[in-house]
């Protein structure tokens, strides 16, 4: 493989791609700054353990209406809708500088609900705009660097977040992110798109348009495994997560030696966004999923071995494992889904295979304290196991298509 044919080069070289991979991590940047510094914020003003932690939930909970949300990104221009978005995010922040006590709290988790819910409009337009704007070729290399740059700014942001807080105060927190959205606002100005309206005779009402990106999902013999496959696997991976404490006790160690397990975790998430785009065109979106599947179903179960070592090899290939079908069902949906209909398809699959993983995290909290980790840990890795199987029998399937129909064969 040539320099050429490296992720970073193929993106950066790219004017559009190299825009919106510069949007994306500034933002991004501010964001992760943000959410660990209004827990911190929530803590310092009511000791409370359970209202810090609300915080996160707000940022989240706009999720679960994603397919409605979605599909707003579809009834407008993109391009303008993101800039838009951008800017009115970097002034909303700015209320919190009215935030000094307890009282003013429920300002604060209107902004972060507000907040999520634009995130959610911005990931789909986001979506749609890039696959508008960048070649197909790219869209695996871009989504994969989005990956890299987002588990990047998971280790780096939050620290700064931290220690921009300790010295100034929260306000001072949400001016660096409102700071991030307005630099993001201008990148995403420059990209070079052209767009027409969409049909004011095809803009339906609000359900019935939801509707259609639920089914162009339910209904496509290609996406479907890969969502399904995805939503699956983060189930799993919320269920794992919620083992941590007690993987990291049976190793010895204190509640903070989760810390490590994170950071390696996200090393290995960075390392496989730099790679995932040559990955993706050797293997194919399915294979590249099931490999990923198959080597985080693997890692699960040896977790369950009491070892230094071996916790922290498991860590790092679940960062690696993980996000392979992530960024294999995003990226097959921005290639195979009409720009029509690309908004709320995109939004309904992050819905589909996101809300899985906060389902897990809640039931496995509960399991825990029931249950024998290692058993949970070996039946997951199972489960997991099994879960890549209908991708490689997809993957087949489509390998006999294209040899005896190559016009209808996946170019992936």
């Amino acid at each position: 493989m040539t320099t050429k044919d490296w992720t970073v080069t193929r993106v950066v070289r790219d004017r559009n791609a190299g825009l919106s991979l510069a949007g994306i991590t500034v933002s991004g940047f501010g964001s992760s700054a943000l959410w660990l510094a209004s827990g911190i914020w929530v803590k310092d003003l009511t000791g409370s353990n359970g209202l810090a932690a609300l915080c996160r939930f707000a940022l989240w909970a706009p999720t679960m209406i994603g397919p409605l949300l979605g599909t707003l990104a579809d009834r407008t221009r993109r391009k303008p809708l993101m800039i838009t978005l951008d800017l009115a995010l970097a002034a909303l922040l700015l209320t919190l500088f009215t935030v000094d006590s307890r009282g003013d709290l429920w300002l604060l988790f209107v902004v972060l609900f507000l907040y999520g819910a634009a995130d959610v409009v911005h990931d789909a337009a986001g979506s749609a705009l890039v696959s508008a704007a960048v070649d197909s070729s790219l869209l695996g290399d871009l989504n994969g660097l989005r990956m890299a740059a987002n588990e990047g700014m998971k280790l780096v942001a939050p620290l700064a977040g931290a220690g921009l807080y300790t010295v100034y105060g929260g306000a001072r927190v949400a001016l660096l992110d409102a700071a991030t959205f307005v630099l993001a606002a201008g990148l995403y100005a420059r990209l070079r798109v052209h767009e027409t309206a969409p049909d004011p005779r095809q803009v339906t009402n609000w359900r019935r348009q939801t509707a259609e990106g639920v089914r162009h999902l339910r209904t496509h013999p290609r996406l479907r495994p890969l969502v399904v496959a995805g939503g699956s696997t983060m189930l799993c991976a919320g269920l794992n997560g919620a083992m941590i404490y007690a993987i990291v006790a049976g190793l010895g160690h204190s509640p903070a030696f989760t810390g490590v397990l994170y950071v390696v975790q996200g090393a290995g998430s960075v390392a496989i966004g730099l790679l995932s785009g040559p990955a993706l065109r050797r293997l194919g979106e399915r294979r590249f999923a099931a490999c990923g599947i198959a080597l985080t179903a693997c890692a699960t179960a040896l977790r369950a071995i009491p070892s230094d070592p071996v916790a922290l090899a498991c860590s790092a290939a679940n960062g690696v494992g993980l996000p392979c079908v992530l960024i294999a069902a995003l990226t097959a949906v921005q290639q195979e889904t009409p720009g029509s209909l690309l908004g709320r398809t995109t939004a309904t699959a992050n819905t589909l295979m996101f809300m899985p993983n906060a389902l897990g995290l809640a039931v496995g909290a509960g399991l825990v304290e029931l249950v024998d980790y290692r058993l949970v840990l070996a039946v997951l890795g199972t489960a997991e196991l099994l879960t890549a199987v209908p991708l490689l029998q997809s993957a087949a399937n489509a390998s006999r298509t294209s040899a005896e129909s190559p016009s209808d064969a996946n170019p992936a």
